[in-house]
């Protein structure tokens, strides 16, 4: 009796192990893979806090996986123009890139959303909504519906500058005619206001200031704007980007490759995008006071918007949300979900961090 129970147990072990061996050896094989893949940016190399964040991510990504998965970032006009990232992807003909939602706004309204509303919410805030809101699970859905990827976030400017202008816009009347670059809803509500706004990825910005295609030009900060140059042909500063009070950054990868990837693979995406995602943002932090300064000393005026025209761009905003939300189901369901947050945590925010930046930066 027990040497049949002893061949009993021996045989259930060992056919055990047999399913083990047969389920593992796919399991080894797949974690061996190496891959490499192409990446498709937004940006040019001289903008180091982005192009840099994203070869820190292709840095990570290799290091997760034991450098079995190598993505090599490329920059903007190589593999795709700086504003088209989100189509190459969508199309398959790269498999990743760098890029803000915001430039396939045409297609999907709310990409607007994904990468910031004007008047919308700070860096924190925003962050809080996709990671904690459920902002990034209903992007995803609707960029696997009607794009064909999945995105991650990968960056933010935090609240932007106002853009550099040839000359001095003191009312309404002296948008009328402007020319500017400026992309996303942030142009949508400058085109209502009288300007005409082209869209222009950042390695094109300048020569379109400098050979007066454009009057003026918006682009994140004083570290990545003086970096560019716009200086050098405008000498008045604007603030506060109140298009975007944060802009999130993503790192966008086609669908399809993306169910091919071994999990751990994916895991490393996940991981090295949450990095840059709190990386670049502090990049900012820490070099934009220094550029702010440098750009002064080059005779750089700094002007504030006038509360006339920050007052009919909010008014404004609201009428094109409720356009896009009127015509775009999709939109209208996202917009509720962050109107709805954004409600919710301003009273936070509006209470306890309000109070404590007033007191510390109102003094001057």
């Amino acid at each position: 009796m027990r040497r049949r129970t002893f061949l009993k147990a021996a045989a259930t072990s060992a056919a055990a192990g047999a399913a083990s061996t047969v389920f593992a050896v796919p399991n080894v094989i797949v974690a061996q893979r190496t891959l490499q893949w192409q990446m498709a940016t937004s940006w040019p190399v001289a903008l180091d806090t982005l192009y840099g964040g994203a070869q820190q991510f292709a840095e990570r990504v290799a290091a997760l996986t034991g450098g079995r998965f190598q993505i090599t970032p490329n920059p903007a006009g190589k593999l795709a123009p700086g504003t088209g990232v989100v189509d190459v992807v969508a199309q398959g003909a790269v498999p990743i890139g760098h890029a803000p939602a915001y430039y396939a706004i045409g297609k999907v309204p709310a990409t607007a959303i994904a990468t910031g509303l004007p008047f919308g919410m700070t860096l924190r805030q925003t962050n809080a909504w996709f990671y904690e809101g459920g902002g990034l699970d209903l992007m995803n859905e609707v960029y696997a519906k009607r794009l064909g990827i999945i995105a991650f976030l990968a960056g933010n400017s935090g609240a932007q500058m106002g853009g550099w202008f040839r000359r001095e816009v003191n009312t309404l009347r002296d948008l009328q005619g402007l020319k500017m670059r400026i992309a996303g809803l942030g142009g949508e509500i400058m085109k209502r206001l009288g300007v005409t706004v082209q869209t222009l990825p950042p390695n094109e910005i300048f020569q379109a200031l400098q050979t007066g295609a454009v009057d003026a030009v918006e682009w994140v900060g004083p570290y990545d704007d003086e970096r560019l140059g716009f200086y050098k042909v405008a000498k008045f500063y604007y603030y506060p980007g109140w298009w975007e009070p944060s802009a999130s950054l993503e790192i966008q990868v086609n669908l399809r490759e993306w169910r091919r990837l071994p999990r751990d693979f994916q895991q490393a995406i996940r991981s090295a995008a949450m990095e840059i995602n709190m990386s670049i943002p502090a990049r900012y932090d820490a070099r934009n006071a220094a550029a702010l300064q440098k750009l002064q000393q080059e005779g750089v005026q700094l002007r504030q918007f006038p509360k006339e025209i920050m007052d009919e761009a909010q008014k404004v905003a609201r009428e094109i949300f409720n356009d896009f939300a009127a015509r775009d189901a999709d939109f209208k369901r996202v917009y509720e979900s962050w109107s709805k947050f954004k409600t919710e945590t301003d009273s936070w925010f509006g209470l306890n961090e309000f109070a404590i930046s007033g007191y510390l930066y109102g003094k001057s």
